[in-house]
């Protein structure tokens, strides 16, 4: 984790209907991670945002799947940390394909906010939170409006 090359990308989101799907493990991690998406959000002046959340990453698809039919961009955020079986695997891979999926079959971006971890203190790390080095719901929030912009998305009916 350095953070090193990625971009600093200033949005503009005003006008756009985003939704946040969180999961509901691990508390500290997702409160940080959901709070750097909705300040990445009012900073693009986004005003227009709902906030669901979902039992764990493994939900996260499908529902993001269904707030693509009335929202411009959605911010999936998620936290999995490595355990001693290959629970974690599957899910990871579950998460990671099934959001893919939704963004390229439905046009629509979806940012991608879930940690993969080794240990709690690596989404501590990324979690946004006093003391943490990265903000990664912020950046999975920045990119999703970046990409809303580039699609040309603003007010779907």
């Amino acid at each position: 984790m350095s953070g090193a090359g990625s971009p600093s990308i200033e949005v503009d989101g005003s006008g756009l209907q985003v939704a946040i799907v969180a999961s509901s493990w691990h508390t500290q991690v997702m409160d940080g991670l959901i709070a750097g998406a909705q300040q990445a959000l009012d900073e693009a002046g986004c005003d227009d945002v709902e906030v669901v959340r979902v039992p764990g990453s493994f939900e996260l698809p499908v529902v993001v799947r269904a707030l693509t039919e009335d929202h411009d961009a959605v911010i999936a955020l998620g936290v999995v940390i490595r355990g001693g079986t290959p629970h974690f695997d599957y899910v990871c891979q579950a998460a990671t394909m099934g959001l893919t999926q939704v963004a390229v079959e439905t046009g629509t971006p979806v940012g991608f906010g879930v940690l993969t971890c080794d240990d709690e203190q690596q989404a501590l790390d990324r979690a946004g939170l006093p003391g943490s080095k990265e903000s990664k719901g912020h950046e999975a929030a920045t990119a999703a409006i970046a990409t809303a912009r580039i699609l040309g998305r603003h007010h779907r009916s």
